[in-house]
C-alpha cells in the first residue's frame, strides 16, 4: 500500500479544513471522518509490527504473559505483596489482580511512548502529500488498543481458569475504557506535535511513564496509601480507571459511574485541547522536518 492510497485530493482537503473547528469540538469525529484512510493507517501499522519478527503475532501473547510472570515473581513471591482493597469484594490471585490493572497502563505507555514520534516517522506524508495527519496520533492509540483487546482475553480465560470465573460485568469493560481512550488521545496529539520540535521528548515520556506506574494503585492496592496520598495518586490519569478495571472485570462490581462521568468530561476537553494544538502547529511540520 502506497501513501498515495491514504491521500485526499487537494479540493477535498479544503473543505475538510473548513471544518476542523467541528471535529476540535467533538474529538472522535476524527475516527468516523477519515475511518477509510485510519484502517489503512492502522492495519498497516500493525503488520509491519509483527511482520519483521520471527514469531510474529505470538509475541502479542507472549509479551503480556512474560512481563506478568516478572512481576508476578518481583511482587508477589520476592516482596510477598498481598491484595488487601477495601473495594475487592472476591479474592483473586494477585497476578490476576496486577494483570488487570496493568493492561490499562500498557495501553498508556503504548499510546503516548510511540505518539512522541508518530509524525517524524511519516515525514514523507508531511512534506509530499495532503494527508490529513491527525490520524497518525490516532493510530498509535488504536494499535494500543488492539493489544489490550488481546491481554483482556487472556485475563478472562485466566479468571475463568485460576479465579473465580468470569463476571457479566466484564462486558462493562468497553464503556469504562472508551473516556480512557479518549484521553490517551488528546495526549497523543499533543506529544506527536511536540516531538516534531523536540526531539528528546521520547527520553522524557520514558521516564514519565515510569513514575507514572509507580504512583498508580496498579502495583499496589489504593487502600495502603494514606489519604492525602490517595488524592495524589488519583490524579493520575490511569489510576482511576485502573481500579474501574479491576472492579469490572475481576470483583463482578459496577463500575464508579458518577466517577466515569466526571473522567470523561476531563478526557473530552483534553482530546479537545490536543486537537486543537496539532491543529494549529501541523503548518509549521513542514518546515520543521
Amino acid at each position: 500500500m502506497t501513501s498515495r492510497s491514504l491521500t485526499m485530493s487537494p479540493s477535498n482537503a479544503r473543505a475538510a479544513g473548513g471544518s476542523d473547528w467541528l471535529a476540535i469540538i467533538v474529538p472522535p469525529l476524527v475516527i468516523l471522518r477519515w475511518r477509510v484512510a485510519l484502517r489503512q493507517f492502522l492495519l498497516r501499522a500493525i503488520s509491519r509490527q509483527y511482520r519483521v519478527t520471527t514469531l510474529g503475532f505470538l509475541w502479542t501473547v507472549l509479551v503480556p504473559f512474560f512481563t506478568l510472570a516478572i512481576y508476578t515473581f518481583a511482587f508477589g513471591v520476592v516482596m510477598k505483596t498481598r491484595w488487601a482493597d477495601a473495594e475487592a469484594t472476591s479474592s483473586e490471585p494477585f497476578a490476576l489482580t496486577l494483570f488487570a490493572g496493568i493492561l490499562v497502563y500498557w495501553l498508556m505507555a503504548q499510546s503516548l511512548g510511540e505518539a512522541c514520534g508518530a509524525v517524524v516517522q511519516h515525514t514523507n506524508l508531511v512534506k509530499k502529500t495532503v494527508f490529513p495527519l491527525e490520524i497518525i496520533p490516532v493510530t498509535t492509540v488504536l494499535a494500543g488498543l488492539f493489544q489490550t483487546g488481546i491481554n483482556t482475553l487472556i485475563l478472562l480465560v485466566a479468571v475463568a481458569i485460576f479465579g473465580s470465573g468470569v463476571h457479566a460485568t466484564a462486558l462493562l469493560f468497553p464503556i469504562v475504557l472508551a473516556p480512557f481512550v479518549l484521553m490517551m488521545m488528546g495526549l497523543a496529539w499533543f506529544l506527536a506535535a511536540l516531538g516534531v520540535f523536540f526531539r528528546d521528548l521520547s527520553q522524557v515520556i520514558g521516564l514519565v511513564l515510569t513514575g507514572a506506574l509507580f504512583l498508580s494503585p496498579i502495583l499496589y492496592p489504593l487502600g495502603q496509601l494514606s489519604p492525602v496520598l490517595q488524592q495524589v495518586v488519583m490524579f493520575n490519569p490511569v489510576s482511576f480507571i485502573a481500579v474501574q478495571a479491576r472492579q469490572v472485570l475481576l470483583y463482578g462490581g459496577m463500575p464508579d459511574w458518577a466517577g466515569l462521568g466526571i473522567y470523561a468530561l476531563i478526557a473530552w476537553i483534553v482530546a479537545a485541547a490536543g486537537l486543537a494544538f496539532f491543529t494549529a502547529v501541523r503548518k509549521s511540520f513542514a518546515d520543521v522536518l
